[in-house]
């Protein structure tokens, strides 16, 4: 089985990066399931219901949230229509939406688990340590099937690195997102689990996280928050495509993916974000 598993899609450039990239790739590449991180896919900040519909359309299979995952107001409803939306595992269970999902991929059945980190996020909703759970997840999801996909939304390398060691045998996959940022320690751990501490972003390579440069300084320089401006500069798909045993559920390799994308910058370009 071939999974392909993309970085945060950031703003109208990132959807545009799906939408012009993703269906040759998954065809070419002969992918059978595609995730991705929504967090900044509507204007950088969130998801709104209406592009996580779009994007799903597109060919990404199943959406992963973080700290933004109720940034949208219409996403705390919709969340919950929606299972192809994972919210962190580790929010409340009384929280809309799931944070597992269970999915038929061909003749194999995949678990897909979702959870959130707990440093350096300015907005962290401070939700339950997932390091007390991932293993008894891990477990749980074992006993129905050997393909475990473990996506972990955290800002510190450290945290990600000592999740996917946690995890190491007990996963097929541990993916860390949030950063923004490709990570080159892509690897095969050796209890079979294929790591990477981030998947990078899909939309603009140079950027500050996919906005301009120039204001994404100024907040650094004055310390006041201003609007952001998405940044349509090198479009890029950025993620890794890890092949995996389904009888065993360990990888079998792991690759980066870095493809250029052509993408239309709209005739006038509006303000966005905080």
């Amino acid at each position: 089985m071939k999974v392909l598993l993309l970085g945060e899609i950031v703003g109208r450039c990132g959807i545009g990066v799906i939408k012009k990239a993703l269906k040759t790739y998954r065809q070419n590449n002969g992918v059978d399931l595609v995730i991705a991180n929504g967090e900044g896919a509507t204007s950088g900040y969130g998801l709104g219901f209406q592009n996580a519909l779009s994007i799903h359309h597109m060919g990404v299979d199943v959406l992963t949230m973080g700290e933004k995952s109720f940034f949208k107001l219409d996403m705390v409803e919709g969340i919950a229509k929606r299972s192809s939306i994972l919210r962190p595992a580790n929010y409340p269970e009384t929280v809309p939406g799931r944070g597992i999902r269970y999915m038929n991929v061909g003749d194999t059945k995949v678990c897909i688990i979702n959870t959130l980190g707990m440093f350096s996020f300015s907005n962290n909703p401070h939700l339950n340590n997932p390091f007390l759970s991932a293993e008894a997840m891990a477990e749980k999801a074992k006993s129905e099937t050997p393909v475990v996909i473990y996506i972990f939304h955290a800002a510190a390398s450290a945290e990600k690195l000592a999740m996917g060691h946690l995890l190491n045998g007990k996963v097929s996959i541990m993916a860390g997102t949030h950063c923004k940022v490709l990570t080159a320690d892509a690897s095969i751990l050796d209890g079979g689990t294929a790591f990477i501490s981030d998947l990078g972003r899909c939309g603009a390579s140079v950027s500050v996280g996919g906005f301009e440069p120039e204001h994404e300084i100024r907040k650094f320089r004055t310390q006041v928050l201003t609007r952001s401006h998405e940044s349509w500069e090198k479009p890029q798909m950025q993620g890794v495509l890890v092949e995996i045993d389904e009888k065993t559920g360990k990888a079998i390799s792991i690759t980066p993916v870095i493809e250029d994308v052509q993408v239309e910058m709209p005739a006038q370009k509006t303000e966005q974000g905080n």
